[in-house]
């Protein structure tokens, strides 16, 4: 008996709350004119603000991961994988080492954002093991051209997924050695 008191009692209650939701329905569906709802409006909209860099020590041979570029790409690309870093304004940052067919060795340290698809180049690494600070270090937009390809490769192959950072250093080093990050499809 008591069952059947409750059931009836919850299903008084349902009925009672479906109509006030049914009453409520024109106001939702049809909201009063200029009314605008943007979805945006939920969230605080800050401009976005780089974090300070610090330059990293300079690259170390056993610590070099050497990458895939393309089949056109000439001399051997590598990322120190203890210089990658994933900083809380979603830039990854790393120490880049090109080596030339003919020798020379080109060492920057460089960051991505991943969301713009654009790369910086903050400084050059000198023989010594010091840096040189990149006289022009702004943001630029990252092309996927047959030449100098390597920055695309790291942006689309290995740190950036579907233009989303990867999340920790770690996930960096592992689509290095993999070749590739396993979001890309092959």
């Amino acid at each position: 008996m008591k069952y059947s008191k409750l059931c009836s009692l919850l299903a008084a209650l349902g009925l009672c709350l479906s109509q006030q939701v049914v009453a409520d329905l024109p106001a939702i569906l049809f909201p009063p004119q200029g009314t605008v709802y943007d979805f945006d409006d939920e969230f605080d909209k800050k401009p976005w603000q780089e974090v300070e860099t610090q330059l990293p020590p300079a690259p170390r041979e056993e610590t070099l991961i050497p990458f895939y570029v393309s089949p056109t790409a000439q001399g051997v690309f590598s990322v120190d994988g203890a210089t990658i870093s994933v900083g809380a304004d979603g830039v990854v940052r790393y120490v880049l080492v090109v080596v030339a067919q003919g020798g020379a060795r080109n060492v920057s340290y460089e960051g991505l954002r991943c969301d713009t698809r654009e790369r910086r180049l903050y400084a050059f690494g000198r023989p010594d093991g010091s840096w040189s600070k990149a006289r022009s270090n702004q943001w630029g937009l990252v092309e996927n051209k047959t030449v100098n390809r390597h920055h695309a490769a790291l942006s689309r192959e290995y740190f950036c997924p579907g233009g989303v950072a990867i999340r920790t250093a770690q996930e960096g080093v592992a689509a290095l050695k993999a070749g590739g990050h396993p979001d890309v499809p092959r």
